[in-house]
């Protein structure tokens, strides 16, 4: 008798993002990306990826203009309703990033899927650290509505690796880099200690995932003989639903490799 063959990128990718429960799609990903680590997934790409992946029936999931009021600021509904929205955007982010690796990475190289399966690992942390947060606060991810923002990002830029690699992991995800510190700040003020630290290494991973993202956005500019710069700001302009929203946290988006001429033109957008 054979052997099973062994999965591929795209197996574990599919594993993931078919998983809809999220305490079970973060452990998913966690296994997979060991299972990667461990040489135990091959280096290819099979099948199709889902347009969309699983969701549980809750939370409701509402258009940005409809998402309720968090309440008094440093209130603890305002507390528990920040935690949910960083919970369900790690949620997504799994997501984002097995779809990154299996969909643009048999035409990179290999340190391309390392990277973003990294990314998908990680967010699984963050998720399952909000998740028990929340838990300690008497709540739990799908107790309050929720956007699905971030994964309509991902569904426009399925056709093209750049236009990916701008919105989410540059302007997305930049965004967190520039609202952190001050949110960080503001749980502590309220006494929670507990929420600000796990934030705080959100904040911090997060500037990694961005420089995986512009690392990987100037590699496929210099092959393809285009300047990053520029080539970023117009994919903003023509693939971005959004705005680029001041103020900006440099310094982090410096250390990201997201220097200013990358953005500051686009701030009035």
């Amino acid at each position: 008798m054979s052997p099973a063959p062994r999965p591929t990128v795209s197996d574990a990718a599919r594993a993931v993002l078919l998983t809809a429960d999220p305490h079970a799609k973060a452990a998913e990903s966690q296994a997979q990306a060991s299972a990667w680590r461990a040489g135990k997934i091959d280096w290819h790409f099979t099948g199709t990826l889902p347009d969309r992946p699983a969701r549980p029936g809750r939370p409701e999931l509402l258009a940005p203009g409809r998402m309720p009021r968090r309440g008094r600021a440093g209130s603890e509904r305002s507390r528990i309703a920040l935690m949910h929205a960083l919970a369900h955007i790690e949620m997504n982010a799994i997501d984002l990033a097995w779809d990154a690796a299996a969909r643009f990475g048999g035409d990179m190289p290999r340190t391309f899927t390392t990277d973003w399966i990294s990314v998908g690992d990680d967010e699984a942390r963050h998720f399952l650290l909000l998740a028990d947060r929340l838990a300690a606060m008497g709540a739990a991810y799908g107790d309050l509505p929720a956007h699905d923002g971030l994964w309509q990002a991902a569904e426009e830029t399925a056709d093209d690796l750049l236009a990916r690699l701008a919105i989410v992991p540059q302007v997305l995800e930049a965004r967190g880099l520039d609202v952190s510190p001050a949110t960080v700040d503001r749980l502590e003020k309220a006494g929670d200690a507990d929420s600000a630290a796990i934030v705080d290494i959100i904040y911090h991973d997060e500037i990694g995932h961005v420089r995986i993202g512009n690392h990987w956005f100037r590699h496929v500019c210099a092959l393809t003989g285009k300047p990053p710069a520029e080539t970023f700001r117009n994919l903003v302009e023509t693939r971005f639903r959004g705005r680029l929203k001041p103020p900006f946290n440099d310094s982090a988006r410096e250390s990201a490799g997201l220097t200013r001429d990358f953005y500051a033109s686009l701030e009035s957008h």
